[in-house]
């Protein structure tokens, strides 16, 4: 071969390698080209990094979504305010971990498709049951600041809200007697109960509020499942839909039923859309016929 034919062939295969692979990687955006940065909370089963490793659920779709779009994930701990902030100003590509959709955080960013849906958990004192949310009313009621159900429960007739820094907050309260019922993604309440059987808690489900209730009270759509979706800067529109096509790629490989098995979730709950769940975002941030990824 000679050396104009190897020069020919040499830019032939890097002209490849860009329209596979580094194309797509320099076509996604990202602040520093290759590297994702995404920014986390400390939020076991789902989110957490430790001796330099990404674990939970959130943190293991990131991961898979990541190698196949040839991304080094550079993770960034902080709070679950600092996660958000760190999206809404470009400080990071994308954050993870307990982020809900909501009509008022879609529009200071992107959301991708859900990897998963989150239904309606509630931790509990065991002997107490609560199933509607006329049951908690005039109950202690926590959660997480920043969560979705603060608004729900500062709707709830005389109900308190007592809002925690994290997750480890609400639990402790529960565990001592000074709170009555918790709000946190179910996998945080399993985790718990696994952990410390000693606080007596265990997972109980709210029956969900029909359309009428949520008519008359939207305050009360978190009391319903919701989507948990990964959150991006509103200029990300190319990651965002790459990342989102890759979450449907799981969805269809059987492997996102895998990686919710192995946190204790249930496929039937977490992989499956409630009928509510596709008209809130058609025609918001996502076409009139968007259909929500389904097992």
């Amino acid at each position: 071969m000679t050396r104009t034919a190897v020069l020919a062939l040499v830019a032939g295969l890097a002209l490849a390698a860009c329209s596979s692979g580094a194309a797509t990687n320099s076509e996604l955006g990202t602040i520093e080209p290759g590297v994702l940065k995404v920014a986390i909370q400390p939020y076991a089963p789902y989110t957490d990094y430790k001796d330099r490793q990404l674990t939970g659920l959130d943190s293991e779709i990131l991961t898979a979504v990541a190698a196949r779009l040839n991304l080094k994930v550079q993770p960034e701990v902080t709070d679950f305010a600092g996660m958000l902030a760190g999206v809404q100003s470009q400080r990071v590509d994308i954050t993870i971990g307990g982020v809900a959709w909501s009509a008022d955080r879609q529009k200071q960013g992107l959301f991708t498709d859900p990897p998963y849906y989150s239904p309606p958990a509630m931790a509990v004192k065991s002997g107490k049951t609560y199933r509607t949310v006329p049951d908690l009313e005039g109950l202690r009621l926590g959660t997480v600041e920043g969560y979705v159900w603060v608004k729900s429960i500062q709707a709830v007739p005389g109900a308190k809200l007592q809002a925690y820094p994290d997750g480890n907050g609400v639990i402790d309260d529960l565990g001592a007697g000074r709170a009555d019922v918790g709000f946190l993604d179910p996998l945080i309440i399993i985790a718990a109960q696994k952990a410390r059987p000693d606080l007596g808690l265990q997972t109980q489900y709210l029956t969900p509020p029909t359309d009428a209730d949520v008519k008359a009270k939207p305050e009360y759509e978190y009391f319903r499942s919701y989507m948990t979706s990964f959150y991006l800067p509103k200029q990300a529109t190319a990651l965002e839909a790459a990342i989102s096509k890759e979450i449907r790629a799981m969805y269809a490989s059987g492997e996102m039923t895998k990686l919710v098995q192995k946190y204790g979730g249930e496929p039937e709950q977490f992989l499956k859309p409630a009928a509510h769940i596709a008209p809130l975002r058609r025609g918001v941030d996502r076409p009139a016929d968007w259909a929500p990824p389904t097992i």
